[in-house]
């Protein structure tokens, strides 16, 4: 046993991994905005413009004067308000869903769904490039885990034949939100139901831009209303407030109610974010268009910053990734981009999972044409040496 230390010194590691993490070019830092930004938003996931609609805005402000500022508790208990069952039911309409179930985040769905959809006696086949809800949903399931090379079918495939677990789920996201590129969902439903396995898609990037009128890459790749087919979505970002949801059958629903410890011991979404979720939606009914508006955004953007020597993926939709040099350039290059009036996003490891650092840009339906020859300009002229390409 350890010689006894002071209190004041039980927490001395944390200095030594904060050198680390220093040294790496890894600190990450809290940066509070005002109400109103003065700089292009090119960071954020607001990517058909409603969170500051004053439909969305509004509805939220009337839902909380009339049913409090929170939800009082969890679903299960208090927590879910005549606004929560009308979301779901519109959600799984719009969606093509048979049913659907409200989380108070996306992360919080994706765990939902990973941990009651697995288990023990299942194997999970997982993109090694999921998002991070997904990968903590996999450590918690107890089910046998297969990390297989980003988007290849054949690996996929291969995993799950040559499981040693009855049962199985495929993990995958739609649209990866570090850059942007699309799963080859039509594919993997095929490979699962030629080995038995269900089908799990994180549609957080795909809703609201993708598909139909905004219904997103499930919907676009025909998988809408399948019986092996869940997917998940989150509120917070082609819709602006908040949450997340889950849609698929109406047992796999019925199932996570039962079973899914982030949805029964979690307090419920606030109502005003269910309100504005509703009125979101109700707003991309009404201007469909919006979906559109954003990919030719994201289009104009990535063939502008493409044209100046950047390397970067194309965008299949409001994601636009730029590769940077090393951790410590992408931290300069994205602050100098915020000081000339650009906000972007900036990723590095181990948020990154194949080491590359990154500017990660996100468009919006409401960008203008001047926004884009605007960011263009700035991340051009803020660039180092290294991000251009040989």
């Amino acid at each position: 046993m350890n010689a006894p230390v002071p209190p004041e010194n039980v927490f001395d590691w944390l200095d030594a991994e904060a050198e680390k993490r220093a040294s790496a070019g890894l600190v990450r830092q809290l940066r509070p905005r005002p109400p109103v930004a003065e700089e292009l938003d090119l960071a954020g996931n607001d990517y058909l413009g409603l969170a500051r609609d004053k439909r969305v805005a509004g509805a939220a402000a009337a839902a909380a004067l009339r049913w409090g500022a929170g939800s009082t508790g969890s679903r299960l208990v208090t927590g879910t308000t005549e606004l929560h069952t009308e979301l779901e039911h519109e959600l799984a309409r719009f969606c093509g869903a048979q049913a659907a179930l409200v989380f108070s985040s996306g992360f919080t769905a994706n765990l939902g769904a990973v941990t009651a959809l697995s288990g023990a006696e299942s194997a999970i086949v997982t993109d090694k490039y999921i998002h991070a809800s997904l990968i903590e949903g996999c450590r918690l399931s107890r089910a046998d885990i297969a990390a297989v090379a980003h988007v290849d079918v054949k690996a996929f495939s291969h995993a799950l034949s040559t499981r040693r677990k009855p049962r199985a789920l495929v993990v995958t996201d739609s649209v990866f939100s570090v850059d942007g590129d699309i799963a080859p969902l039509g594919d993997l439903a095929r490979v699962c139901r030629e080995t038995n396995a269900s089908l799990l898609i994180d549609d957080a990037h795909g809703f609201g831009v993708l598909g139909e009128g905004g219904r997103g890459a499930v919907h676009e790749a025909g998988l809408a209303g399948a019986p092996d087919v869940v997917a998940t979505i989150t509120l917070s970002k082609s819709l602006g407030a908040q949450g997340g949801a889950v849609l698929g059958p109406r047992r796999v629903i019925k199932h996570l109610v039962d079973t899914a410890r982030s949805f029964i011991f979690d307090t419920g979404l606030a109502p005003s974010s269910a309100a504005a979720a509703l009125a979101a939606l109700n707003a991309l009914k009404a201007e469909p268009e919006l979906a559109t508006k954003v990919r030719d955004a994201s289009m104009n953007l990535a063939m502008q910053l493409k044209a100046a020597g950047f390397t970067l993926c194309v965008p299949e939709a409001a994601v636009i990734s730029v590769h940077a040099p090393s951790p410590g350039e992408a931290v300069a290059w994205a602050g100098a981009c915020a000081e000339q009036g650009i906000r972007v996003g900036c990723f590095r490891p181990p948020s990154v999972p194949d080491g590359i650092s990154r500017l990660r840009l996100t468009a919006r339906a409401d960008l203008t044409e001047s926004d884009v020859d605007r960011a263009v300009k700035v991340i051009t002229a803020t660039a180092p040496r290294g991000a251009f390409a040989s």
